[in-house]
């Protein structure tokens, strides 16, 4: 059973990407959605990123970026659930975006690792006390076993979401829509019928990722991609380059070690098979060049990205 929703299907069939509308932005944007980051990839426009952490200054600090999301990072940073709810907070005081969002998307890193099913299970926990912060989606890291990224899934799903073939029940409870609610400012009951990935649920306002960074997430890139309820995938260069032995492999896409070229290869192929989008580093010399062959997720700095929103006539303000 494939995972794409006819708004997915469409996104993403026949590099629709490259056909936009629109030249200038509307004088009084109205958001369709909470998720920004999901709003524009369904409307076929590449989206951008930033990193964050800290609290509620540091959330204030960035209500205004000029990303589309802010990539939260717990992986390697401390694991503070009381200081991403307190950045959450600040977002919304300080809002909205100028594209009239409540608050940019936020995706966290977790230390949570796609290593294996037992893994996952037992540390599904950790998922959910960060999406219980009012977050917009999740990046799961190393992503190996397809097993695992299913009990990911899972554990962002209430079990009354609607059932999808190879997905087990859902296993948020009740009492994580409170908090959550009233970051995203809508009631627990709407909370509760939008917190669901995106596009498995056209309606959903979560956007989940995968780092299918090392050898062993490569050799089961396609699987892990496959697995319904995820939007987007990343090569994770930095962490492939160690697992391949080649630490210093990763630079410019010209300059590239032939494996590392190889793997960033399958990654590609592998989002553009499951129709989800890719993740790649973005410069102001190469984002025309990105965008045509398939990024859809950008990393790499604000002019990278007004170069990209410009070359993609993109009408949503940022």
């Amino acid at each position: 059973m494939r995972k794409s929703t006819t708004a997915g299907a469409a996104l993403f069939a026949a590099s629709a990407a490259f056909f936009y509308l629109g030249a200038e932005p509307p004088a009084a944007y109205k958001p369709k959605r909470i998720n920004k980051a999901i709003e524009l990839l369904e409307a076929g426009q590449p989206i951008y990123y930033t990193g964050g952490h800290g609290g509620y200054e540091e959330g204030k600090k960035m209500a205004q970026t000029w990303a589309d999301y802010i990539n939260y990072e717990m992986e390697h940073g401390a694991l503070d659930f009381t200081a991403l709810r307190d950045f959450m907070r600040g977002l919304a005081d300080a809002g909205p975006t100028k594209s009239g969002h409540r608050t940019p998307a936020v995706i966290v890193t977790l230390p949570v690792l796609g290593v294996d099913e037992a893994h996952m299970k037992a540390n599904f926990w950790v998922v959910q006390q960060a999406v219980a912060c009012g977050i917009h989606g999740v990046l799961l890291c190393h992503a190996r076993s397809p097993e695992a990224v299913r009990v990911f899934v899972e554990s962002v799903r209430y079990p009354n979401a609607k059932p999808v073939p190879g997905l087990g029940e859902g296993m948020l409870g009740n009492g994580s829509q409170g908090f959550a609610s009233r970051i995203w400012g809508i009631t627990a009951a709407e909370y509760m019928k939008k917190a669901d990935p995106w596009p498995l649920n056209p309606e959903g306002e979560f956007l989940l990722g995968l780092k299918i960074e090392d050898k062993y997430a490569l050799a089961n890139a396609e699987k892990v991609a496959a697995v319904p309820g995820i939007g987007f995938a990343e090569w994770g260069p930095g962490d492939m380059g160690i697992s391949l032995k080649l630490p210093d492999g990763h630079g410019a896409n010209e300059s590239l070690h032939p494996e590392m070229r190889a793997a960033r290869a399958k990654v590609l192929a592998a989002c553009k098979r499951s129709k989800i989008a890719f993740l790649n580093t973005v410069r102001p010399n190469d984002v025309e060049e990105m965008i045509k062959e398939g990024v859809m997720v950008g990393s790499g700095g604000q002019e990278a990205a007004e170069k990209g929103r410009k070359h993609t006539k993109r009408a949503m303000p940022w």
